[in-house]
């Protein structure tokens, strides 16, 4: 059985660094440029790749130049590329991406392109990998039609849904009722539930919402204050790890990787959760997304030394 598959986007890149974050009207001079792989879900599959997970990747790609970024990084890393689609009449997706120097707080505006026109006919060829899956990551970055499809294929094959819900966008009681598990950001968890998450009893509350929508567990991520789970009656907040930050983007893409590597290798959700933190903790101390994940390696060593913020 493959362990985990990853339905979602893939987008490059396109990430410039500057003094401060221009307000409207303001151009501001820019320090860097940087290009590269992105999107939600090749940055999750890559950080449960280079975390040890036996991972597939599905998602969608334009017949141009940008499409080469994913295959040749794909190929590197010695992904499967059977389930690549292609679209020849619309672009590959970008991500324009200006992070702030002083803070390392980023602004991000994404054109999905291509991994948006995911079809019924490609959902249908992927049958045979979710149906060999313990579990099925999805964001929100693709068309939600083809999100609502494959969930509905992994309830029909007992392949959990996790549901990263980034970026937000409304999604039905039906399609929440078929997810075992959501991992929202605050932000995110505010927008589904209408419960602005602020504290432990606030957090309990919005996982109170997702339990009554049919969602098993809930992981809501804190930013630096930690990751608050709620799992067969428990509840608690795992705290962050004390770093140097130099660039948020693709945190939570870390997040989710290794929060779904672990879950696959067997470990409980509070367990999968510390391991999912380290990564994110790792990833914010390089720039970029996909290639500031970190590989099985530098995780064990992080955990064997890491302090956690109090």
């Amino acid at each position: 059985m493959d362990k985990v598959a990853v339905f979602g986007s893939f987008v490059v890149d396109l990430m410039a660094r500057s003094p401060h974050l221009p307000v409207p009207g303001e151009t501001v001079k820019g320090s860097m440029f940087k290009m590269g792989p992105g999107g939600k879900g090749f940055n999750q599959c890559v950080a449960a790749k280079k975390a040890g997970a036996d991972v597939t990747m599905i998602t969608k790609v334009g017949n141009d130049s940008f499409a080469n970024v994913l295959l040749d990084t794909m190929k590197e890393l010695d992904m499967s590329q059977d389930y690549i689609f292609v679209n020849n009449s619309t672009e590959t997706g970008i991500a324009l991406i200006t992070v702030d120097e002083s803070t390392s707080q980023n602004e991000i505006i994404i054109v999905p392109g291509a991994c948006n026109t995911i079809t019924a006919e490609e959902v249908a060829s992927v049958e045979s990998i979710i149906s060999r899956s313990e579990y099925v990551l999805l964001q929100l970055e693709v068309n939600q039609d083809a999100n609502e499809m494959v969930a509905e294929l992994a309830n029909k094959y007992n392949c959990k849904v996790v549901l990263n819900t980034a970026p937000y966008v409304p999604v039905t009681d039906d399609f929440l009722s078929k997810c075992y598990m959501v991992t929202p950001n605050e932000v995110e968890a505010e927008a589904v539930t209408g419960i602005k998450v602020t504290n432990f009893d606030s957090a309990k509350r919005a996982a109170k919402f997702f339990r009554n929508k049919g969602v098993i567990d809930i992981v809501i991520t804190l930013g630096d204050r930690g990751v608050f789970v709620s799992t067969h009656g428990r509840e608690e907040i795992i705290p962050a790890y004390k770093v140097n930050v130099v660039d948020t983007t693709g945190a939570g893409d870390a997040f989710n990787g290794g929060l779904i590597t672990s879950l696959a290798e067997g470990k409980n959700l509070l367990e999968a959760a510390r391991f999912a933190n380290a990564l994110a903790a790792l990833s914010v101390q390089k720039m970029g997304t996909t290639p500031s994940m970190p590989s099985r390696k530098e995780i064990e060593t992080f955990l064997s030394t890491a302090e956690q913020v109090n």
